[in-house]
C-alpha cells in the first residue's frame, strides 16, 4: 500500500478520508498517514481516527503521495505552491461510484467524489475538486484548482479558467466560459460568459462584486 497524506483537516478533508477508504474497499491501495494542517491547536490530535501528523513545513520534507482537501481554489493553489519543489506526488482520486469514459483526462491531484458523471473528451486540470453528485458534459475544460461543489451540472464545451469555484446546485449551460478566480454562487444559472475576479449569483448569473486577488 502507498502512503498518502491529506492536506486540510476540515470537513472536506474528512470526506476525502472516506473517499480513500471506499477506494480501499475495492482495491487496497492507500495507507492514510494522516492529516497535514497549519493549525497549531490540532497538531498531534486525532480526527476520525487519523492523526494530524504535521504542518506544511513538515510536508516539504516528505516524499509521499499527497492530496489537497482545501475547497477554496485560491488558498488551495497557494498551499500547493508552497510544496511545489518537494518530492511529493499528487495522485488522482476517483470514488468507485463515479461514471466516466476513457476519454477524460485527469490532471495531477484531482479529486472526483461519489455519484458524479463525466462523459467524453473532458479535460480536468491539476488539483481540481469535483464534489458529490455532479455532471460534467462533453468537451468541458476545468482549469487548474477549480472547485465544483455538490450537485452542479456543467454542460458541454464549458470552460472554467484557473481557480474558479462553482457553488452547490448551480448549472452552467453549454459553451460558457468563466474567468479565473471567479466565484459562482449556490444555485446560480450561468447562461453567458463571466469575467475573472468576480462573484456572480442569480438566474441568470450576474456579477455582484469584483475582488482584488493577490497573485
Amino acid at each position: 500500500m502507498k502512503d498518502i497524506a491529506i492536506i486540510g483537516a476540515g470537513g472536506f478533508g474528512r470526506e476525502v478520508t472516506w473517499l480513500i477508504e471506499e477506494i480501499n474497499r475495492v482495491n487496497k491501495e492507500w495507507n492514510i498517514v494522516g492529516f497535514v494542517d497549519d493549525n497549531e491547536n490540532i497538531q498531534g490530535t486525532e480526527i476520525n481516527g487519523y492523526k494530524v501528523v504535521g504542518n506544511i513545513e513538515w510536508l516539504k520534507m516528505q516524499a509521499i503521495y499527497v492530496v489537497c482537501a482545501i475547497g477554496d481554489p485560491i488558498i488551495k493553489k497557494k498551499t500547493i505552491e508552497r510544496i511545489i519543489d518537494s518530492k511529493n506526488t499528487y495522485p488522482v482520486l476517483i470514488h468507485p461510484s463515479v461514471i466516466y469514459s476513457d476519454r477524460v483526462l485527469f490532471g495531477a491531484g484531482s479529486v472526483i467524489c461519489a455519484s458524479s458523471i463525466l462523459t467524453t473528451d473532458i479535460k480536468v486540470g491539476n488539483h481540481v475538486i469535483i464534489n458529490l453528485d455532479c455532471t460534467i458534459g462533453h468537451d468541458a475544460t476545468l482549469g487548474d484548482y477549480t472547485t465544483i461543489l455538490p450537485s452542479v451540472n456543467v454542460s458541454g464545451h464549458v470552460v472554467t479558467k484557473e481557480c474558479v469555484s462553482v457553488g452547490t446546485g448551480s448549472a452552467i449551460i453549454q459553451g460558457v466560459s468563466i474567468g479565473k478566480n471567479t466565484i459562482v454562487g449556490a444555485g446560480a444559472i450561468v447562461v453567458k460568459d463571466l469575467p475573472e475576479d468576480c462573484t456572480a449569483v442569480g438566474s441568470p448569473a450576474k456579477p455582484i462584486k469584483f475582488h482584488n486577488v493577490i497573485k
